[in-house]
């Protein structure tokens, strides 16, 4: 059973347990309009369902829930965003202005995001950086959850990196947010949530063995997509995100945690690119429009976040269907 809630009501709950958690007013509604765009696209997995989490960690102290962002440039392209603990939506609105001016006068930028606390899809701050007309790229690592190639036990965390591109013509732009694991933990933790088995390659149990229990999964380890290469991926982001930047990697973030059931400390390394400063802005636009030509040319295929932007097309949008189990300890952190 579930209950429909409008985006107004989804931006509105999630305001409210945050700040019954302990966030003020503008950290509050960073991670509430992260969390709304989430739901608005059909993104479940990092919409109202992380709320929870974000509470236990700003209940617990882990996380500052009136941190204020500060900007230090530390060359003409690279910029530091000390996040003073708090929640990554936030730093991220503070990043963003100066990020996206440095990539314009450089022709390229970019923003590590330090002392945060990342839980949310990476997808909105790269869509951010493509509204402006330039080309984003966001990393970030993670708890311990993924495998390394040949390996049983958590090391990497899943992961993610996002990619943007801008199009021409007001069309939405090209947009990927994907985990280097196989599977996002979040979907991971909603199949057992909901009952549901998962395919093979997902994961292993706490023995090592294969298995399509998402349970035993998240008790176990998660696997790396494609192997060893989406293994390689993970140790690129790790070391980009988290040892560049002076942050802790997966296994550092994992054994600094209190297990709080929020996110770890973590960083986040953005990078923004301006076409204009590569070249020729209109020819650059005119072959990524040729290359995704020839993808939708062959039945079957779709552009990368195509489907979600379908979702948020929907007029009047039907709004998002909420578990009643999820809407029940929503209601409560939210003081009722």
């Amino acid at each position: 059973m579930s209950v429909t809630l409008t985006l107004d009501e989804v931006r509105d709950l999630a305001t409210r347990c945050l700040m019954a958690a302990g966030a003020d007013a503008a950290n509050a509604a960073a991670v509430a309009d992260t969390v709304t765009k989430a739901e608005r696209d059909g993104c479940t997995s990092h919409g109202l369902f992380r709320i929870p989490g974000f509470c236990l960690s700003l209940a617990s102290g882990k996380v500052d829930g009136a941190a204020e962002p500060t900007v230090e440039t530390l060359a003409p392209g690279v910029l530091r965003v000390d996040n003073r603990r708090g929640l990554a939506s936030r730093g991220l609105e503070v990043a963003m202005p100066p990020l996206i001016e440095a990539a314009r006068a450089q022709g390229i930028a970019a923003a590590a995001l330090v002392n945060s606390h990342h839980h949310s899809a990476l997808w909105p701050e790269v869509e951010m950086i493509a509204d402006a007309g330039l080309v984003g790229l966001a990393l970030t690592a993670s708890k311990s959850a993924v495998a390394p190639a040949g390996g049983t036990k958590p090391l990497f965390g899943t992961d993610p990196m996002a990619f943007a591109w801008p199009r021409p013509d007001g069309r939405p732009p090209l947009v990927f947010d994907q985990a280097s694991s196989a599977l996002a933990r979040g979907e991971i933790m909603i199949a057992e949530r909901d009952g549901h088995t998962l395919p093979e390659g997902i994961g292993v149990d706490s023995e090592g063995n294969p298995t399509t229990d998402p349970g035993a999964i998240l008790k176990g380890a998660q696997l790396a997509f494609g192997g060893y290469k989406g293994a390689a991926l993970a140790l690129m982001i790790e070391l980009l995100s988290g040892a560049l930047i002076g942050q802790p990697t997966g296994f550092e973030a994992t054994a600094q945690d209190n297990n709080d059931g929020g996110p770890v400390t973590n960083g986040e390394l953005l990078i923004a690119m301006d076409p204009a400063r590569f070249g020729d802005v209109d020819d650059a636009a005119a072959r990524g429009e040729a290359l995704f030509a020839e993808i939708l040319k062959q039945e079957g295929t779709r552009l990368p976040s195509d489907r979600r932007f379908q979702n948020r097309a929907r007029d009047p949008h039907p709004g998002t269907e909420v578990p009643d189990a999820l809407m029940e300890k929503l209601q409560g952190l939210a003081g009722g």
